[in-house]
């Protein structure tokens, strides 16, 4: 059986292990990357004519944008243990990291725009919100929502889905540009399971079912979203983290359930 084209599978263990761009994932705004570095190594780049949000997936490290130190920034050592710490660089921009303990770094990208700075964004800035009941319960950190006006075009969040449980459920879709109703966004996926060895299921489906990807999602795991429906389900025994870079032509998550399952929402 071969497997799904939007299902992008880490390359290594260390240094770089992943780097989804737009031209790599056949669309327009979203790219991702993810580098895991060492204590003592310094990386960095140029964000050139995007905007990134660089999230600190689990590690420490001492952050500059332009010369201008951040300090070190980081507490958890898993995605697992509570809030990220993250750092926005606005386009044309240079930015470096001084790992000071084993660190894995999620550089979300979409296009840059407008007049923005350098801002750190620490846990709690946004308050965790628990969406679902029952078996779709799933805990959710906002790094850059909507209704923080502090970036052009990225969209960031974490969620954490217990055991056994769904989430991205029931299944919505964000494909069309047609606000108010719906906006369209381009969105990835990055999986970690715990314990690691855990794995989990995402599908990936349109309502004329033209797209219609199901996939086992493993620990590191990147899925793609260019269109259509998005749920993911974890299994018994097995917490399920995943860090979604949404962006697209407008800043708006403006999203569309699947009609024939909006009933689970009613009380």
């Amino acid at each position: 059986m071969s497997r799904s084209p939007l299902l992008v599978r880490p390359t290594t263990r260390t240094g770089k292990i992943h780097d989804v761009t737009p031209a790599s994932a056949g669309w327009t705004h979203v790219g991702f990357a993810l580098h895991r570095l060492t204590p003592g190594e310094v990386f960095g780049g140029a964000s050139e004519d995007r905007e990134l949000c660089l999230v600190i997936v689990s590690g420490k490290g001492k952050f500059a944008v332009d010369g201008e130190e951040f300090g070190e920034l980081g507490e958890r050592m898993s995605p697992f243990e509570g809030a990220p710490w993250a750092l926005y660089v606005p386009a044309g921009r240079h930015w470096a990291v001084d790992a000071t303990t084993d660190l894995e770094l999620a550089i979300c990208s979409a296009p840059g725009g407008g007049d923005y700075a350098a801002k750190v964004i620490q846990p709690g800035t946004h308050p965790r919100i628990t969406r679902g009941k029952g078996a779709n319960i799933r805990h959710v950190y906002n790094i850059m929502p909507e209704d923080d006006a502090s970036a052009h075009a990225l969209l960031v969040v974490e969620v954490i889905t217990p055991q056994g449980n769904t989430s991205s459920y029931p299944p919505h879709k964000h494909d069309e540009d047609n606000l108010p109703h719906e906006s369209f966004l381009e969105e990835t996926y990055y999986h970690r399971m715990n314990p690691p060895q855990g794995f989990g299921f995402q599908r990936v489906y349109t309502d004329d079912r033209s797209l219609d990807e199901a996939m086992a999602i493993e620990d590191g795991d990147v899925v793609l979203v260019p269109r259509g429906y998005h749920p993911v389900a974890t299994t018994a025994g097995y917490d399920l983290y995943y860090l979604n870079v949404m962006a697209g032509p407008k800043r708006v998550w403006k999203f569309h359930n699947a009609a024939e399952h909006e009933w689970m929402l009613k009380d």
